[in-house]
């Protein structure tokens, strides 16, 4: 963990970032070793059935302030945290109202585990091929750091609201990268010795409800600026 995002976590768990309560608006180096080369990545993309992309989420980047959040590192869940804070400030610093805000995610390369279950990280020993570390202890974990609560988890409780799942609940856009989610997709067909279409529907099944698959995760980065969303390389 760097220095400059322990400090920026540990500055959440003082309460020198005030958490705003928002009601609800209107493998990575570990589940994959290594980016296998594109080649190989297109052959899970089984391209004589490829599947449909979903871009109904642009109607959505009409609010007034808009922003893209490009994640493309596990990094403690950091990437995912900073889209929540961007909103806790405008709030609080600028009066915005959270109809106002529209924070898009994109998770994509070695962060694509972020998008996957407390079950597939366990089940697929997705910790255990990287080096992954609790937001606030910096000490090694198990489970994704991007849903890790205050109860299970010891996050303070204003961290703990900027998880993945609670920020969907109020309204985020998720994307996720399909060419790096074929990685989670073989990782599965690899443990439970499933067929390559076996094996995407589980992998379907274990990813957070909500999140939206993208051909790639640069795909919906660029999409989303073109729609008015500032770029922030977040993690």
């Amino acid at each position: 963990m760097t220095a400059d995002r322990r400090d920026f976590l540990k500055q959440l768990s003082v309460g020198g970032i005030a958490a705003v309560a928002l009601p609800s608006t209107a493998m990575a180096a570990a589940t994959a070793p290594s980016t296998p080369p594109l080649a190989e990545i297109a052959a899970m993309l089984s391209p004589a059935d490829p599947p449909t992309f979903d871009t109904s989420w642009t109607a959505r980047l009409t609010t007034k302030h808009r922003a893209v959040f490009d994640v493309p590192e596990i990094n403690g869940g950091s990437g995912v945290f900073r889209a929540g804070l961007w909103v806790q400030h405008y709030v609080g610093v600028l009066q915005a109202r959270p109809a106002e805000m529209q924070p898009v995610l994109v998770i994509r390369s070695k962060a694509i585990p972020l998008v996957m279950t407390q079950e597939y990280w366990l089940r697929y020993a997705v910790a255990d091929r990287a080096d992954v570390r609790h937001p606030m202890t910096d000490e090694k974990t198990k489970r994704n750091p991007a849903l890790m609560t205050a109860v299970d988890d010891g996050l303070p409780p204003g961290l703990a609201t900027l998880a993945l799942d609670e920020q969907m609940k109020r309204g985020t856009i998720v994307l996720a990268c399909n060419m790096a989610f074929a990685l989670c997709v073989q990782t599965i067909a690899d443990h439970d010795k499933l067929s390559p279409a076996d094996a995407r529907k589980k992998a379907l099944e274990m990813m957070l409800p909500g999140v939206i698959l993208q051909p790639n995760g640069i795909f919906g980065v660029v999409l989303a600026q073109q729609h008015g969303c500032a770029f922030v390389a977040a993690a």
